[in-house]
């Protein structure tokens, strides 16, 4: 338990290529990735859920070592007020990429969401989510972003960080927009300023082609020099009273667009 409470620090995590999942629902979606799931730590009480019970068996027949403790040792390793029952020592699953490697992944993807220095757990793992639910290829994490492993952040994807994959770009953020768009992806920047709009995108069918979408901070959006590697920046119409959104609700906007676009461009061939 000493050894895996650890993990909790990101540079531990990096050292050993473990991290914490927390919860019966991270624990199922990490099983269905081989070989990531090295131990469960489990409360007794864990058992009288029927579903996190379920789990538990389940990493029993996958040869998972579970191991049954206090309430104290959960609450010890958990990152949340009111732990769930379940935490995992899981092999990461987010690889560090350098820029020519991050070119050759993403030759054949379609949709993609770059986030550029986005430091929040919450709006980084629930931009991995609205990526995994619009059907996009991958996610990378770019600049000073913050780590996928994060217990926060995995957390925040609601198992989400299991099913696609979530890259860290090595190297400066300038180099992955360039690697982007050397595998054949045009980068749009989600700026509010943009001299694109999002509707008028779709409808000229921009959004149709194989799109990476490029994200900037919580706070201060993105750098002028990164905007302007981009093919377009775009810009999200306003049309209430609001300022502006949130990145993840940003994020999730942009992507569903675009996967309405490349839906329709499928099903018209």
């Amino acid at each position: 338990m000493k050894e895996a409470r650890k993990l909790q620090r990101r540079a531990v995590r990096a050292e050993r290529g473990l991290f914490l999942a927390e919860g019966a629902k991270s624990l199922a979606e990490a099983l269905g990735v081989p070989g990531c799931v090295r131990e469960v730590f489990a409360a007794d009480a864990a058992y009288d859920d029927p579903t996190t019970a379920d789990v538990l068996r389940a990493c029993a027949t996958a040869g998972v070592v579970v191991r049954r403790c206090e309430a104290s040792v959960i609450e010890a390793l958990a990152d949340t007020v009111t732990p769930q029952g379940v935490v995992a020592v899981c092999a990461e699953v987010s690889p560090v990429v350098a820029a020519g490697d991050l070119s050759d992944r993403l030759r054949d993807a379609r949709l993609v969401v770059v986030c550029a220095d986005v430091r929040d757990p919450g709006n980084a793992g629930t931009v991995i989510r609205c990526a995994d639910a619009a059907g996009a290829d991958a996610v990378v994490l770019a600049g000073s972003s913050v780590d996928p492993h994060n217990a926060k952040t995995v957390r925040a994807t609601v198992g989400s960080l299991f099913h696609l994959p979530v890259l860290r770009a090595a190297g400066e953020t300038l180099e992955a927009v360039a690697a982007l768009q050397q595998a054949g992806l045009q980068v749009l920047a989600a700026d509010g300023g943009g001299e694109v709009d999002l509707d008028d995108a779709a409808d000229d069918g921009v959004l149709a082609r194989p799109t990476a979408w490029l994200m900037g901070n919580e706070a201060w959006g993105l750098p002028e020099e990164l905007a302007a590697a981009a093919d377009a920046r775009v810009a999200i119409p306003i049309h209430g009273r609001a300022e502006s959104l949130n990145l993840a609700t940003a994020a999730a906007v942009c992507l569903y667009a675009s996967a309405r676009a490349l839906r329709r461009r499928t099903v018209q061939r």
